[in-house]
């Protein structure tokens, strides 16, 4: 069984596969493909129809993919950490960015920002996503011809990531009409120019919210970054910045698109969703097969620093290396029945969230705001239906809904 009956299965593994293009994770279902390269193509070269010796290197396998993680003196961040940054020149934020920075630099920077994240933040938060989920899905249900993923879960991580950061209410709207440019499209034929534009959006947005924040003692992100110290000096103006681009577009991706994720398979899976109405299964382990399943970002991308041979294949230092998660998230090496979608499974060791100095800093959080949903659905919601065709968002980034008709039943009190 596959998460993807909307999209074409094409059963030639690799033929004219090209991992960078964002149509072919919008319009195929690649479990086949990911498969044959885990079975048969474990280090996989993805040549670039640019040209000759341009491509990148697919490592599919879940060991594999770890290693890729933890080992950041043979792979290297700080060219960049995506195919759009890696295959044009590398990331230019590269070393100032934390998700594009590794060594001491990369752990002063998640010390400072975690310092903020403590079980006190994440429970007043809490109380706000509950109330902010509660009242997008009531107002959902009682609107015929819903879209969960434009309708709530576009705007539930959005929202809590803008509360962490300080972002104004009225600001809002543009902040997410921008981050939603600047990862993926509903349409495949986006323009490079307006991904960069969107980005250039958001960063000159938190220029101006930074210097507005300057000498504050607010105790949202923004003030954090803009009046912390490391080693005894202020972070720059440019390294804030870029760091606010990161937690913006990182605090949203993952829990909208397993937000969405999550009620398709609700419906499309009408067992599991007796067995969460009934309890038979813990939050914990139901979430982290929801994030297991959707795997919102498909990839991590990496630099080869020096010459590496693996499974007889020689990388060579300079190579782009990218591992997929979506891929590793699926490796019966790893997970029994990984086709399967099973809310009590055990263990469940996947790496969404990455691996390593890189593990994603917002992982509470964001598990935080599914369980919240999860929890909502349970007792306001008896079925689910989807009631139109779901739209995938393009992107050779992001997996998941950008589109998501459904009808949801009342529980009749």
């Amino acid at each position: 069984m596959t998460d993807s009956p909307d999209r074409a299965v094409d059963p030639r593994p690799l033929a004219g596969l090209d991992l960078a293009d964002p149509r072919v994770h919008a319009e195929r279902d690649l479990t086949e493909v990911w498969r044959h390269l885990r079975d048969e193509r474990p280090l996989w070269w993805n040549a670039s129809p640019a040209g000759p010796g341009e491509g990148f290197w697919v490592v599919s396998r879940y060991a594999d993919v770890v290693a890729v993680y933890r080992d950041p003196d043979r792979f290297t961040s700080v060219r960049g950490n995506l195919l759009a940054s890696l295959l044009h020149g590398g990331d230019s934020a590269g070393g100032r960015m934390m998700v594009v920075s590794d060594g001491p630099r990369h752990t002063a920077v998640r010390r400072l920002l975690a310092s903020s994240l403590g079980p006190r933040t994440m429970h007043r938060l809490e109380a706000a996503v509950t109330a902010t989920t509660n009242r997008l899905l009531d107002a959902a249900m009682a609107k015929p011809g819903g879209d969960f993923a434009r309708d709530v879960a576009a705007h539930i991580p959005l929202w809590t990531i803008c509360d962490l950061l300080g972002v104004p209410e009225a600001d809002r709207s543009f902040v997410q009409r921008q981050t939603n440019l600047a990862l993926g499209s509903e349409d495949p034929a986006q323009s490079p120019v307006q991904v960069w534009a969107a980005r250039n959006e958001i960063l000159l947005y938190f220029r101006e919210l930074a210097r507005a924040k300057r000498g504050r003692a607010d105790d949202d992100l923004v003030s954090v970054l803009a009046t912390g110290r490391i080693d005894g000096a202020a972070i720059d103006e440019d390294e804030l910045v870029l760091n606010c681009y990161s937690l913006i577009l990182g605090g949203d991706e993952t829990a909208r698109m397993s937000m969405s994720g999550m009620v398709a398979m609700f419906a499309r899976e009408p067992g599991e969703w007796r067995r969460w109405c009934a309890g038979e299964v813990s939050t914990t382990s139901a979430v982290d097969e929801v994030l297991r399943w959707t795997s919102p970002a498909l990839h991590v991308g990496r630099t080869a620093v020096v010459d590496v041979e693996l499974h007889g294949e020689h990388i060579r230092a300079g190579d782009v290396v990218t591992a997929w998660n979506v891929s590793a998230n699926r490796d019966e090496r790893e997970f029994a029945r990984p086709d399967v979608f099973d809310l009590s499974r055990s263990p469940n060791r996947h790496v969404t969230f990455g691996y390593g100095s890189h593990f994603c800093l917002g992982a509470a959080l964001a598990r935080m705001e599914i369980a919240v949903l999860a929890q909502a659905l349970r007792t306001r919601v008896s079925a689910i239906e989807l009631t139109g065709v779901p739209r995938w968002v393009y992107s050779n980034f992001l997996s998941g809904y950008t589109s998501l008709p459904v009808a949801f039943t009342a529980v009749v009190s």
